[in-house]
């Protein structure tokens, strides 16, 4: 496995600072997007070390396959959680000149929700 360059909680931290305020210097809809990237990746850190600890070798596989996996190795309700939550930000991390960023109310939702669970993911 790859040893991440920081920490699922460093991201979540990282979100929360991109999403204090205009001290960042970045346009709202950029400070949403990078927040959103930061939660996505320390979704994909948590993920990635429950399967290490299950099935060595595992984790190395494309994130869309992980989470088709996650439902063998923890419980099926956090599985589905992390799976849709994972959805919805892979889509608002990309940019499309004709769609609308992720929205900070977005954004606050879905680090509430991956705070959890890599909280549930962790114990």
């Amino acid at each position: 496995m790859n040893t991440p360059i920081t920490s699922a909680e460093d991201l979540l931290l990282t979100a929360d600072q991109l999403l204090s305020g205009p001290h960042v210097a970045a346009t709202p809809a950029g400070r949403h997007r990078g927040a959103t990237v930061a939660l996505r990746t320390a979704l994909e850190i948590a993920v990635d070390r429950t399967l290490e600890a299950a099935v060595p070798g595992l984790a190395s596989s494309t994130a869309r396959a992980k989470m088709l996996c996650l439902p063998s190795y923890t419980a099926a309700a956090t599985a589905r959680r992390a799976h849709a939550v994972w959805a919805h930000m892979c889509l608002g991390c990309h940019y499309h000149q004709y769609e609308i960023g992720p929205s900070r109310g977005q954004v606050r939702v879905w680090r509430a929700e991956v705070g959890d669970l890599v909280a549930l993911l962790n114990t």
